[in-house]
Formats: structure tokens, C-alpha cells, sequence
């Protein structure tokens, strides 16, 4: 892991004064209570994470290895652990994406960060195409990977979805450049709309859980996940976060997760949705877990989400990406797969995809189309 040298790492007192204001920040979040005649997800402050849900560990607990991070995470991770093939060359992937077109594909671009071809509209999820996941670069976490297409690499898209607002999904120098914004839908969960319409983008959707909007024959429904939001100091949870169903009119169906922890919720939206031919997992960030707790599964519970919500197969993404956490780069991927192998799934129906490659969108038993 590359450091800072040491004449800009920080002294004693400067650790301290920042432990001390990240303490005072934190301290100042008072504890949510019901929104009278709102949604139990809704409160006083913003908003919360379903009934029963994990909770995340005291800022005791978790202060003192953010503020270590803060420098630690700066600049570029090391990346030999991973597989030699895990990032698939430019030319390669591009030629990839182009071979396929007419059908219905992913495309893994890094991190959160997918391109869905679904019955002729072109869908991204979470763009981050810039090189740090911070508001103020260089200062934090920098991908060890360039994303696998540039801004004059992608296609026309029709409708951006965006799962909640921490820097790396939620990148406003990507939402500000990318081309045809005033053709470009963006849906969203509450109260991050004006983000994209400050960015110029020509409609904007926001969605509460379980509400839907449907824009030319795909159905976009809002779903509710285990997380929080966070985008500066003093104020906490007070945009909402979400999962989402997209739905086409032949009945293909694909799960995107954003980042998310395990409770019982997931079984409860499998109550109300008819189950999914691919399942779009954040599996990695979740080392250690005093820190991470509440937040991120573990990769096991990440396929046990997967298959709470009756996914015929799911990808990992949210790895090998950028380091965020503890655990080595390459852990949540073999963690993930052996995970998946013991709940009897194989390799078509659990996907490690590289950086950069795209795959036909898989059926789920009994779909139409």
C-alpha cells in the first residue's frame, strides 16, 4: 500500500484535533424517532433502516480506525494479490461490449458501477468513472484500477440508478460529465434528486421504498436495503438508500443492491417480488467488522441476500475496485464464490466477472421471454 511520505503524515495533535471533530460531529446526532404518519423508515432526522436490522457499532467504537484511514487509504493500493486477468484490457472489453450488442448484457465498469443493456435502453448504476472516492482529492480512498470504459467509451445512456450518497456511488464530478445529461432519466432515492438536476440532467425521479416509476417499458421499483447515508459532517442518514427491481416488458428482471447488510428485510421484499434472473451484490468492505457491522455483509450473507430474494444467479461487485476496508483485495471474490459453491451454485449462476467484461443476461427458470 502506497503512503504518504512522512513529512505530510499528520502529528499527534492533528490526529487528536480530528478525533476530537469527528467525536463532536457525531455526538450532535441525536437518536432518530417516528415521523408522525410516515413510513416506519422515515424520522425526525431523515431516515432508518428497516425493523429488525443490525445495528451499526457506537462512534467509539468506529472513530478511531476512520480517522487512521483517512491516511492509510490515500493514494494507490497494492494490487498483486489479485488475479493477472482480473482487469480485461480496453481494447478487449470494448470489442466485448460491441460483439454483443442487440442483446440484453452487464457490464462490470468497477466497483458499484454496472452498464445493463436491457431491451434497447442502456441503464448505469452508481457512475464513478474518476479516480478518487472523496470529496477532496487526494486526501482518501484512490481506485487501484481505472474504470473499465472512460467518459467517450460509453454509449448513449437512457436512465442512470443510484443506490444511496457515499462518495464512491455518488461521485458528482462523474454525474456532472457525463454525456447527453439532458437526455438522461435519473432515479433516485429521496432526497438526493437535486444532485443530478443542479448536474443539468433532463428528469429526475426520486423514490421512496416500494414505490415505482416506469420510464419507456422498464419498471424501476425502490427497495429497501440495510445501510445509511452520509455525505458530510454534521448530518447523518438524512438522504434515503435503496435497492432496486428493474423490470422489462418481456418479464427480465435484475436485482441492484447498492451496499447493504443482512437482516430478515430481504425475505420480506421476496413477499412482494416475483424473484430475479441476476442479482447485482456489493461483497466486499466489510473488514472489520466493529467498523462495518450494520453496513456491509460479509460475503456469505451477501449470497444468502441473493437468495432470500429468490436470484436465480447473482454477481459480486464492490471488489478489487478501490480498498475501502481491511480485508485483502482479492478475499471477497474466493469468499463469495466458496460461499456460493456450499449453498450449491455453480459458476453459471454465480458470477466473478473482470473489470471491463460484459455477459449475456441470464433467464430464471419458468421467466417468459
Amino acid at each position: 500500500m502506497t503512503r504518504p511520505n512522512g513529512s505530510n503524515r499528520p502529528g499527534k495533535t492533528t490526529r487528536a484535533a480530528l478525533l476530537g471533530l469527528c467525536a463532536v460531529a457525531l455526538a450532535a446526532c441525536t437518536a432518530p424517532e417516528q415521523k408522525p404518519g410516515a413510513p416506519y423508515h422515515h424520522t425526525t432526522n431523515g431516515f432508518r433502516n428497516p425493523p429488525d436490522s443490525p445495528e451499526r457499532n457506537s462512534w467509539t467504537d468506529r472513530a478511531g480506525w476512520l480517522v487512521s484511514r483517512i491516511w492509510a487509504f490515500a493514494g494507490t493500493a497494492e494490487a498483486s494479490a489479485l488475479p493477472a486477468n482480473h482487469v480485461m484490457p480496453r481494447d478487449e472489453s470494448l470489442a466485448q461490449f460491441k460483439a454483443l450488442e442487440g442483446q440484453d448484457t452487464v457490464t462490470w465498469i468497477g466497483h458499484m458501477t454496472a452498464l445493463l443493456r436491457l431491451e434497447g435502453k442502456t441503464v448505469l448504476t452508481d457512475p464513478w468513472l474518476t479516480d478518487y472516492a472523496t470529496p477532496i482529492p487526494p486526501l482518501g480512498p484512490k481506485r487501484v484500477f481505472p474504470p473499465a470504459f472512460d467518459f467517450d467509451d460509453l454509449p448513449k445512456i437512457d436512465i442512470v440508478v443510484l443506490s444511496h450518497s457515499h462518495f464512491e456511488h455518488l461521485d458528482l464530478r462523474t454525474i456532472r460529465r457525463l454525456p447527453g445529461k439532458k437526455d438522461i432519466i435519473a432515479v433516485v432515492p429521496l432526497k438526493l434528486g437535486h444532485y443530478f438536476t443542479a448536474a443539468g440532467y433532463g428528469r429526475v425521479i426520486e423514490l421512496d421504498w416500494h414505490e415505482s416509476t416506469d420510464i419507456d417499458g422498464i419498471e424501476i421499483t425502490a427497495l429497501p436495503v440495510i445501510h445509511w447515508s452520509k455525505r458530510s459532517l454534521f448530518r447523518t442518514n438524512d438522504t434515503l438508500w435503496a435497492g432496486f427491481a428493474l423490470e422489462t416488458a418481456s418479464g427480465r428482471r435484475i436485482y441492484f443492491g447498492g451496499d447493504a447488510e443482512y437482516g430478515p428485510v430481504y425475505k420480506r421484499v421476496a413477499d412482494r417480488e416475483p424473484g430475479f434472473d441476476l442479482a447485482l451484490m456489493s461483497i466486499g468492505a466489510y473488514m472489520p467488522r466493529v467498523v462495518m457491522n450494520g453496513s456491509h455483509c460479509v460475503p456469505e450473507d451477501c449470497v444468502q441476500i441473493a437468495l432470500d430474494l429468490n436470484s436465480h444467479a447473482m454477481v459480486g461487485m464492490h471488489w478489487g475496485t478501490v480498498r475501502l476496508s481491511d480485508e485483502p483485495l482479492a478475499e471477497p471474490a474466493e469468499r463469495f464464490a466458496e460461499a456460493a459453491r456450499a449453498a450449491g451454485l455453480g459458476e453459471d449462476r454465480a458470477w466473478i466477472m473482470r473489470i471491463g467484461e460484459t455477459r449475456v443476461l441470464p433467464r430464471r427458470p419458468g421467466a417468459s421471454g
